[in-house]
């Protein structure tokens, strides 16, 4: 391998033998297979590791790039034995033999040697951002918001074509179907795509200002691929758009083993896109179990409820005002019947008591029969009439407010200010309380009294 170059090989080439077809696509692949072994042999390439891909057969395959080009490679376990731990972002320098894979008619080289040339440009890179956010405490738990319980409208960041999208919305088509999902089409490859994804998380965060639906949870997602692939997926911009956002993100980039930026910035990395969309969903059998139970629980609270109500019902029904109204209004109307009874005897006490001092006046008038006395006396028995007639009207306006009072009394306390607060009488239809469903049971038609009227109905037995 020269200083200038990647690919060493001899200057002689041996002319290619001339094809003549047709050919089988077989046949055709092992020619050139056969062409290129023959004509380049082995070669020392440097370069950097991207895409490893490790089988349990104990083989490995990987790209091999530089700034402008790739090639695939592959590493027999027959061949690894010497060979240091391979990784993404490794520079690397190998020794091997160009060929063709003829099942897919693909150019590789088949690794002999390989050497470390010390960490990529672009590890080197993501290694120093993600340090410098951490300083920056972006990544930070404490910072990181907690997803709702239930989120109904879900905003999704990706490209609307790619793997990730249909597995996403697959999981949720089964588990939860119920839920809005809102897709926000970005690219996810290729410069400038990062500054994409970006604007559409922050749209989805302030989603008033732009017109963007409001949602309850944000996804960014996109399938696996090599660090070149996801590199946008670990710029500063995007980390700082899902740190700064309002509304919960769950990043889910790649596949298991990718960790990117993105996942170091969100309130949640999800492994895989399917693993974000389980996360986002309740299992249907375990919504309606759950839903059952609280139906359970509610008619149990509901009928705990409905027996105390009743039980207070049943003991205010009981009372003696209740069950007992008329009485109690007949015993007020006695004792106002009282009142004005007493009322007039004390009023006929009094003028027979001035009747009979009038009759003792006028015999002792007759007896002496002066006609000064006669005038005196005259004088004084007009005065006694006077204040008798004056002492009886007080007396009788005495006792007419004071059975006012006790009538409004009796008003505020008998059962029809108790009815006009929505309470009702149940009476037989001889105008007898009832006080009890079972007595109410055994009439064949009974009076329920209103505060405006009475309702005539058969019970139901």
């Amino acid at each position: 391998m020269n200083k200038q170059g990647i690919l060493a090989f001899p200057e002689e080439r041996a002319e290619l033998p001339a094809l003549s077809g047709p050919f089988t696509v077989t046949r055709l692949n092992r020619a050139v297979r056969e062409c290129l072994e023959g004509t380049l042999g082995p070669v020392w390439v440097r370069g950097e590791l991207s895409n490893l891909r490790r089988q349990p057969s104990g083989h490995q395959y990987f790209s091999l790039k530089d700034e402008n080009a790739q090639v695939s490679c592959v590493l027999f376990r027959s061949s690894a034995s010497g060979a240091p731990p391979l990784r993404d972002g490794m520079q690397v320098e190998l020794f091997g033999d160009l060929s063709v894979y003829e099942a897919r008619g693909q150019y590789q080289i088949v690794v002999r040697r390989l050497q470390s040339r010390g960490a990529g440009e672009l590890e080197a890179r993501l290694r120093a951002l993600q340090e410098k956010l951490r300083a920056e405490g972006l990544f930070a738990q404490s910072r990181k918001k907690p997803l709702p319980s239930h989120p109904a409208r879900v905003g999704v960041v990706t490209s609307p074509t790619g793997a990730a999208i249909r597995d996403f919305l697959h999981v949720l088509r089964r588990r939860a179907p119920h839920l809005e999902i809102f897709i926000a089409p970005v690219r996810v490859q290729g410069r400038g795509a990062a500054k994409e994804i970006a604007e559409a998380v922050g749209r989805f965060a302030a989603a008033q200002d732009h017109g963007f639906p409001a949602v309850d949870v944000i996804v960014v997602t996109r399938g696996g691929g090599s660090l070149e692939d996801l590199w946008e997926f670990n710029e500063e911009i995007l980390a700082r758009a899902i740190a700064a956002s309002g509304v919960p993100v769950i990043s889910a980039v790649g596949h298991e083993t990718d960790l990117t930026t993105a996942d170091l910035a969100a309130d949640l990395r999800a492994p895989t896109p399917s693993a974000a969309a389980e996360i986002l969903s309740t299992d249907r059998a375990e919504t309606i179990d759950r839903l059952r139970s609280l139906l359970r629980r509610l008619e149990r609270d509901a009928g705990v409820h409905l027996t105390q109500a009743r039980a207070q019902l049943e003991l205010r029904a009981a009372s003696g005002v209740f069950r007992l109204p008329l009485r109690r209004i007949g015993d007020w109307r006695q004792w106002t019947d009282d009142l004005q009874a007493r009322g007039t005897s004390a009023v006929s006490a009094r003028l027979a008591l001035l009747q009979s001092s009038a009759g003792r006046a006028k015999a002792v008038l007759a007896a002496r029969a002066p006609s000064a006395r006669l005038a005196f006396w005259s004088d004084r028995l007009a005065a006694l009439a006077q204040r008798r007639e004056k002492a009886t009207a007080t007396f009788l306006q005495q006792r007419r407010l004071t059975r006012e009072r006790h009538a409004h009394a009796l008003e505020l306390l008998g059962p029809r200010q108790t009815l006009a607060r929505g309470f009702t009488i149940t009476m037989d239809t001889q105008r007898r309380p009832l006080s009890s469903a079972r007595r109410a049971a055994e009439e064949e038609l009974i009076v329920t009294v209103f505060a405006d009227g009475e309702i005539k109905s058969e019970p139901l037995g």
